[in-house]
Order: C-alpha cells, then structure tokens, then sequence
C-alpha cells in the first residue's frame, strides 16, 4: 500500500468481477496506479479526496470497436468518448497514420490501439492479393504502430480466397485481425457471418458488430440471431462484440454517382430509395439517412436540406447513419450464454468513437436496471473482457497495481459522472478535462507512437485473450 494518495475515491460501490470486489470500499491512487482498495481508507493520507457515497465505482470502459481517424470518426472522437465514461479504445479501421495524429492533437487522456484497413485499390492492389501483400501490408502496419489489420468485407470485398488468406497471414504474424463480414460471394449479412467462420478456419478472427448480421435482410432477425450464436458456440476462437444503438454508420462517399460502400447501397435500398448519389439525397431529405455533422464540439446527426448542404460542401465524403438495428437481437447478443456459461458475444462496443452512438452506459444500465445483466456482468462484457482481448492485463480490473482507469456510475440516471484514465482525471459531470493520449501497441510499432509524440503501451498480442481465449 502506497504511504500517500495522489487521489482517493470514498465510500462508493466498488463492483471488479475479475477480483470478486462488490462492496462500499475506497480506491486509493498512486502513481498512475491502484495503490489500495479497501473500507475506510484514511483521506489524510490522500492529496485529493472524492466523495463517491451513492456512486458506483468500475473498471474504466473499453470500448472494442471505435472509429477515430480522418476517414472515419473525425477529431471530436476521444472526447465523444471521454464524455460517456471510456477510458480505452480499438479504433477499428484506421488509417494509422492519422489515427495517431488525432491522438497527438486532440487526446483527452484515453489509452487506444487501431488497425489498419484492407482496401482493394488503396493498401491492397485488388480484390484477390496474394500472401506477400498481405505479409508486407500487416508487417508495415505494425512498424506503423497498428496492432494488425481489418478487412472491410461488407465495404469493400475481397474474394473469399484473400479473405481466408489475410487470415491465416494475421494469425502467422501474431497481429490482431478483425473482420465486417463480407467478400465478393457474400454480403454483410448472416449468410457472410457464417461464411467469415468458415474462412477463419479456426484462426483468432475478431468478427464485428454481430449485431449487424442480424437485421433481417435473408431470415427473419431472431432466426438469424440464434443462427450466429450458435456458430460463434460452434467456434470458440472467434472473438467479437455487439453494440445496442439502433443507428449504424458507413459512408456517404460518392464515385461516379454510386456510393462506394456495399452497405450503403444496402441501406438506402431498405427504404426504397435507389443505390446512387441521387438516392442518398433523397434519403437525406427524407430523415433516413443521417448525415454525421461536426458541430458544437461533437458529431451530431443531421437531416434535410442542411444536411444534403453539408454533405454536398464535402463532396459527399462524411459519414452517414441509418436506423437498422432492430431491438431484440440487441438484446439477445448482449446477453446470450454459451453452454460453458460464458457470453456467445464476448463484449458490448459501439462502434462509435466519433460516430454518435457512445451508449455502452446508457444502454447497457438499461439492460442492468430491467435485470437482464447483473452489473458485474455488465463490467465483465465492457471492461475485462475487451481488455484481456487487447493484452491490456494492467486494465479492465482494480487489483492493486493496476492502471488507475475508473468509470464512475450514476445509475439511476444510466450515464458516467466522472471518468479516470491511467490516474488522472479526464471527465467529470460530462466536462472532458484530460490531455494526452496513450498507444497500446506492438514492440514493432512503439518507435512509430514515440516518433508521433505519444506514449507506447507495449501488448504482447499471442499472450492476449485474443489468441489465447477468455476461459
């Protein structure tokens, strides 16, 4: 036990499944760490004192998949996050290069990690590369400061053959690999879920948003929703996360009158409205598609004829929402069991980061309060877990010695009051106060972070959860 706090929580509810802690206790902080966790801590010893009586104190939030670069998620991302009581963060697609400059220019205190997209036509030549692209595309990402690579299936396709191959790549080199369902045979959908198992052919794979595989569009959703758990029952290798916002995010781009993405085309054409440049303007107009607007600080949903205005003045390249996601998979995901006990769907996520849908509290109390989780089951899926997927053994948890990043819990009003992030105070009441920003990385990759002016976080990703499992 350290002799003195820098910072010392008083009297709240500590729940910490993964040191079976739930009781009213004091959190001692030190040194960017937890110095002590016990009842009646002496606040004399400590420099700063927060009542936390009435406040349930958690591991911070990891939220597995978050979009923080340029392309995707823009420079309100981290604060979004910082706000809604994340701590740490997957951005989940790159690029890297400029999702590291917006940790460096408008870091609020978060630890992140990113990996990098796999495009046909952008870091690979087309839809079929062969093992050397992929070996050199996931070994630069890595010198880069990745910690591996994401194929954007349901965007941007590759062949079914690629997408197995990239794979095995990943899994050769030890780097993280995450999949949106998808490859020129499939589409984003449950059939292109099952196919991505079947392709991972017992890999590590990380599949995304299960959530979005079970909209409906081939068998009614909750046939499809039992569909992909009992796949992912059938396939323990495979980790992945569901988020609870109603609103998905693709992009708006544009090219030669037809939106580059697959999804998008799919969106629209739920609706009714055709799959060209024509269509999303009159889904703008028409409140479906929701263009993601930078103002006031943050990303907010737009519709109408100042949104097509936006949205023209960018020439089409902004981020658009729909509302796809229909509530009872939702929920079923979240909570499913395998027959072992542990979740089918490993952890809760957004999918947001700078695309506005940051609910993991909002919702997933939601989900507390109606007594579908327990609240440390709740912890388990938004905090452990997605941090022993990332080798971030030092998060998810209050055990001492541990990284100082604590969510503070209002839950009666379902949101965060005050967040901490590696021991210093980055949220309260809403209010980003934090500075800086930490890089879960590779040993590849931490001369890069350095290079950027951040600090590396060195993860050992074959020793991780990722590869090894959560058992």
């Amino acid at each position: 036990m350290a002799d003195r706090f820098e910072l010392l929580l008083k009297g709240g509810m500590v729940v910490d499944p993964a040191n079976g802690r739930e009781g009213v206790l004091d959190v001692g902080i030190a040194g960017g760490r937890i110095a002590a966790v016990g009842p009646d801590l002496d606040p004399t010893q400590a420099e700063e004192v927060i009542a936390a009586r009435g406040r349930h104190v958690i591991p911070g939030i990891v939220d597995l998949h978050t979009h923080l670069s340029a392309w995707l998620g823009g420079k309100f991302g981290h604060k979004m996050m910082a706000q809604v009581g994340v701590t740490t963060a997957l951005d989940m697609s790159g690029p890297i290069e400029s999702v590291l400059d917006i940790a460096r220019d408008h870091g609020v205190g978060l630890t992140i990690a990113s990996i990098e997209y796999v495009r046909p036509g952008q870091t690979v030549g087309d839809a079929n590369p062969q093992a050397g692209e992929l070996e050199a595309l996931v070994d630069s990402a890595l010198a880069r400061g990745a910690i591996g690579v994401k194929l954007l299936g349901g965007h941007y396709p590759l062949t079914p053959e690629a997408t197995a191959r990239a794979i095995e790549v990943a899994n050769r080199r030890c780097a993280y690999v995450a999949f949106h369902a998808g490859t020129l045979e499939r589409g984003s959908n449950i059939d292109g879920f099952l196919q991505a198992v079947e392709l991972a052919a017992g890999n590590a794979l990380h599949l995304a948003h299960i959530n979005s595989y079970c909209r409906g569009s081939l068998r009614p959703h909750m046939a499809e929703t039992e569909e992909a758990i009992a796949a992912l029952e059938r396939h323990p290798s495979i980790r992945s996360e569901s988020y609870l916002s109603p609103l998905n995010g693709t992009s708006a781009k544009c090219s030669n009158g037809v939106p580059d993405s697959r999804v998008t085309q799919h969106c629209l054409g739920l609706k009714g409205f055709p799959p060209t440049e024509a269509g999303m303007q009159e889904a703008i107009l028409a409140g479906w598609a929701q263009v993601n607007i930078e103002a006031g600080g943050r990303v907010v949903l737009g519709t109408g004829k100042a949104a097509v205005n936006y949205w023209r003045q960018r020439e089409t390249d902004t981020t658009v929402s729909f509302s796809v996601n229909p509530p009872e998979p939702r929920v079923r995901l979240v909570t499913a069991r395998r027959k072992t006990g542990g979740f089918a769907v490993d952890c809760i996520s957004t999918d947001g980061g700078g695309i506005p849908r940051n609910v993991i509290v909002d919702l997933g109390l939601s989900l507390v309060r109606m007594g579908a989780l327990t609240l440390s089951e709740f912890v388990q899926k938004a905090s452990w877990n997605p941090a022993r997927i990332l080798g971030l053994t030092n998060k998810g948890h209050l055990g001492i010695g541990a990284d100082a990043d604590i969510t503070v819990l209002n839950l009666s009003r379902q949101e965060a009051v005050l967040g901490i992030a590696n021991g210093q105070i980055i949220m309260v009441r809403g209010h980003v106060c934090g500075r800086g920003c930490a890089v879960a990385t590779t040993t590849a990759g931490s001369k890069a972070v350095e290079q950027k002016g951040l600090r590396p976080i060195v993860v050992d990703l074959a020793r991780s959860a990722f590869y090894t499992g959560l058992a």
